[in-house]
């Protein structure tokens, strides 16, 4: 950084163990500092970091530093303490992130950014394993077992149709703890999951989480995108009812209460 660190912030938040930290610096600037050992957590970092050096705009805030000594990564970005990060869900905020998404799409990739059929193959196939083994899915309680013989060969049909596939920048983890507010512009944080994909798909991925936090729901903002939920649902239909990943422990709640509003859509759009 240039500048020797002189204070430390613990910064909690987010839904992984990676360390994340405000650090001032003896020159008077502050930065945000993340790192983590758990290898999924470091590889997610240096995703990051290759993201943050090729990527600019309102929607991302700045690289500041980086190192890597094969063991934990540590990534600095600009510091976004003093912008505005309070869960207060208006028609104007809703519209700056739609901008702040809009102009990602139409963003040039980073180097690497993988298409969504390859980066998240996995996810493709989500309702399938509800399908095989319902049991974990219906031990959440959300739907009982004759809502999901009714609806699961209409679901099934629509994630096969679904219009995921495209050729625009995607974030892919458009929620809250991610997004913050700064004279009137919506800023990303947690670029690791960046994909080529349908625009459409970072907006359907976002509405569960707003409807959960006391914003419109998915059926006003995205009109029709019943289709896009079902496939968005899907993620999380196959892994709520499991215990959860030690580098995510609090992660199930979270799913839990979005795919309670996704499935929601599906009854609306779909059934």
């Amino acid at each position: 950084m240039g500048s020797a660190p002189v204070r430390y912030e613990q910064r909690p938040g987010g839904y992984s163990t990676a360390d994340r930290f405000a650090v001032m610096l003896a020159d008077g600037r502050s930065v945000f500092v993340k790192s983590a050992e758990a290898p999924n957590l470091a590889g997610w970092l240096r995703r990051e970091h290759e993201v943050y050096a090729a990527l600019a705009g309102s929607f991302i805030p700045s690289l500041e530093g980086w190192d890597d000594d094969g063991v934990r990564p540590v990534l600095a970005i600009e510091d976004l303490s003093d912008a505005d990060w309070t869960l207060r869900w208006d028609a104007r905020r809703v519209a700056a992130v739609l901008e702040a998404l809009e102009e990602l799409a139409d963003a040039t990739p980073p180097p690497n950014t993988p298409p969504v059929r390859e980066s998240f193959a996995e996810l493709f196939d989500r309702w399938r394993v509800v399908e095989s083994d319902p049991a974990a899915f219906l031990s959440v309680g959300l739907r009982d077992a004759a809502w999901l013989d009714r609806a699961l060969p209409v679901i099934l049909a629509a994630v096969d149709s679904a219009p995921v596939s495209g050729d625009c920048l995607c974030h892919l983890d458009v929620r809250s703890d991610n997004l913050c507010f700064r004279d009137g512009r919506a800023v990303l944080v947690d670029w690791n999951w960046t994909s080529l994909a349908n625009p459409a798909i970072d907006i359907a991925g976002w509405l569960p989480s707003l409807r959960v936090e006391g914003g419109p729901p998915p059926w006003d903002v995205l009109p029709e995108g019943g289709v896009l939920g079902a496939w968005i649902a899907g993620v999380w239909a196959a892994v709520v009812g499991l215990p959860p990943p030690a580098t995510a422990p609090h992660v199930r709640d979270l799913q839990r209460r979005q795919l309670a509003v996704a499935l929601d859509w599906i009854d609306l759009d779909l059934l």
